[in-house]
């Protein structure tokens, strides 16, 4: 029985360890998206890239939405996925 509930705690530790990783890396990554947007935004993307802009700032809204909902690992993903969009706008912006 002792076995049993050492095994019950460590698995329990493990799940908040895990579940504060992804907490703590999905909202540096929708940090990380807000700011690249932002940066997006100022150089025109709404106009000159309109595609990554969209793509984005959706990314983005949908990443916050899940976030609230505390699926972190979705809400990471998402912003990772509005990181790349802003990023692949600045890259185009700059081509220009």
């Amino acid at each position: 029985m002792k076995k049993m509930c050492t095994v019950l705690v460590i698995l329990i530790l493990f799940s908040f360890l895990l579940s504060g990783c992804y907490y703590f890396s999905a909202k540096n990554e929708i940090k990380t998206a807000e700011k690249l947007t932002a940066e997006l935004k100022a150089a025109g993307g709404e106009k000159l890239v309109p595609y990554e802009y969209c793509s984005a700032e959706s990314f983005l809204e949908v990443s916050k939405i899940e976030f609230s909902e505390n699926d972190f690992k979705s809400a990471k993903e998402l912003a990772s996925r509005s990181t790349s969009a802003a990023e692949a706008g600045l890259v185009n912006i700059k081509k220009k």
